[in-house]
């Protein structure tokens, strides 16, 4: 494996974000630099060409702030990213998506008959569990705050009556579409949760990249402004982490609200995704 090659790319910048998030903005390039094992001139360009920005920057959009401004400059109101095009047909988050969804009838038999392969891949964000049907992706997790297993068993509950094939190789493709943007290449996504489920999830693959929006605008947007507290368990709930990007949603507030696979790492994203549009 080469210095250049994505697996490479994805494993230093994975760790020098996680490294970022726990040291804070005290930790300076010398000392993130050395952490990493590299020189501090070497690693500043890699980081710098992979995030879109220097690690100091970077440290800066990873702030409480950074997330509340984001809410007063950037914040979509998802009614007019639909009128803009920014949907189903649309280019969304940088990332060509198309999606379908299974009937309510299969996704209330658990997945039943249904084949899913997973395999394990480096990301931008740490290693991640990538789970595809042959329509595409059906589920993206983490495994630094739990572990590999408890990450297994937490996206395969989701479909217990499915059949788990081990199979990176057939997911590769789509696995490094997902984390590489400029990769250009498509990436199916097959959603399989419940009809309110879905329409969230389909709410959320409606913020561009950059931006954020409200738990309440999600409500509002699938046709259920009081219940603001089913659209957050169902946020929650979004089995594709990052391609569909429940990270870009924020309480009315500002704060960050939750994140199933932790805080640190949707701060990570929404960072990552400032980085790479100049926010």
């Amino acid at each position: 494996m080469t210095d250049q090659s994505p697996s490479y790319h994805y494993a230093v910048i994975g760790r020098a974000l996680k490294i970022i998030d726990e040291a804070g903005p005290a930790l300076t390039l010398d000392g993130l630099a050395a952490r990493m094992g590299m020189s501090p001139a070497h690693f500043q360009r890699t980081f710098s060409q992979w995030v879109g920005v220097s690690p100091k920057r970077y440290q800066q959009y990873l702030t409480l702030d950074h997330a509340r401004r984001l809410l007063a400059e950037r914040h979509t109101t998802l009614a007019t990213a639909q009128d803009v095009g920014l949907s189903s047909s649309g280019r969304l988050h940088d990332l060509f998506l198309t999606w379908e969804a299974m009937s309510p009838g299969d996704y209330a038999r658990g997945g039943a008959g249904l084949t899913i392969l997973w395999g394990w891949f480096d990301s931008p964000f740490g290693p991640a569990l990538v789970m595809g049907t042959d329509r595409g992706i059906c589920g993206i997790g983490f495994s630094d705050e739990v572990g590999e297993e408890a990450a297994f068993v937490d996206l395969a509950s989701r479909w217990p009556h499915a059949t788990y094939v081990e199979n990176p190789e057939a997911l590769r493709p789509w696995a490094l579409s997902a984390f590489a943007p400029s990769a250009g290449a498509e990436t199916p996504l097959h959603l399989i949760g419940a009809p309110f489920q879905i329409k969230v999830w389909e709410a959320l693959l409606a913020i561009p990249t950059g931006h954020v929006t409200t738990y309440s605008e999600i409500a509002t947007r699938v046709g259920h402004p009081s219940a603001q507290r089913a659209v957050g368990t169902a946020v929650g709930r979004n089995p594709i982490s990052f391609l569909i990007p429940c990270h870009r949603a924020l309480r009315r507030d500002g704060g960050l609200g939750g994140y199933h696979w932790g805080l640190p790492r949707k701060r990570a994203m929404l960072a990552w995704e400032a980085a790479r549009t100049g926010m």
